[in-house]
C-alpha cells in the first residue's frame, strides 16, 4: 500500500505541553475519528485528511490535553496529591487546613484550581502536569487558603504570604496563559 503523500507534518507543540515535538498524520482513509500517541518524546496526532488547520490546531490541543489527563493519573495519583496538600498545610498553615478530597480533573480549562469549602475538596487541572513542583504547591496552598478563607480579600492573600514562592509561581502561570494566547507562526513544511 503507497504511503499518504499527507503523511506528515511535524511542528512545535504548544508551550507547556510538555512534549518536544508534535507530529500531525493526516489519512484519506480517516473520515471522522481523531486519535493520539506518544513515541518517545514525540506525539503523534493521527486526523482526517480534510481538516482545515484550524481543526488540526484545536485538535492537537485537546489530543495533548487528554494525554496530559492519562498520564497525570498514572504518574501522580490523588492520595499523594492529598498527602502533598496535607504536608503543605502543616508546613505553612499549622495543619488548620485539612482537605477531604484532593484530585485530578479535566475540565479546568480555565482555571488552575477550585475549591468547595463547605465539602473540603479541591481540585485541580490537569494542566498544571509537568510544570515545576513550586508551581503546583503554589496552587495547593492556595486552595487550601481557601478553606481557611473562602474569598480573595486581604485576610486570604496574608494568609498564602506564607508560601515563600506565591509571586515567582504567580508569575509563571501568567507566563503559561500569556504564551497560550500568542499567535502561533505558520511552520515551514519538513522542519
Amino acid at each position: 500500500m503507497p504511503a499518504d503523500p499527507q503523511r506528515s507534518v511535524t511542528s512545535r507543540p504548544p508551550r507547556g505541553s510538555g512534549t518536544s515535538a508534535v507530529e500531525v498524520r493526516r489519512s484519506s482513509r480517516r473520515s471522522r475519528t481523531v486519535s493520539a500517541y506518544r513515541e518517545g518524546d514525540r506525539t503523534i496526532v493521527l486526523i482526517p485528511a480534510r481538516m482545515s488547520e484550524a481543526e488540526e490546531q484545536r485538535w492537537v490541543h485537546v489530543m495533548l490535553d487528554k494525554l496530559a489527563a492519562q498520564e497525570s493519573r498514572s504518574v501522580l495519583g490523588d492520595r499523594e496529591l492529598t498527602e502533598r496538600a496535607e504536608r503543605l498545610s502543616d508546613q505553612y498553615f499549622e495543619g488548620r487546613a485539612r482537605p477531604a478530597s484532593v484530585r485530578w480533573v479535566t475540565n479546568q480549562n480555565t482555571r488552575w484550581g477550585s475549591c468547595t469549602p463547605s465539602e473540603g475538596s479541591i481540585r485541580l487541572s490537569h494542566r498544571l502536569q509537568g510544570m515545576p513542583e513550586y508551581v503546583l504547591d503554589y496552587v495547593l496552598c492556595h486552595e487550601l487558603a481557601h478553606l481557611l478563607v473562602p474569598g480573595h480579600g486581604p485576610r486570604f492573600w496574608r494568609l498564602l504570604e506564607a508560601y515563600p514562592r506565591t509571586e515567582r509561581a504567580r508569575g509563571y502561570l501568567e507566563g503559561v496563559v500569556a504564551a497560550a494566547r500568542l499567535p502561533h507562526p505558520p511552520h515551514a513544511r519538513g522542519e
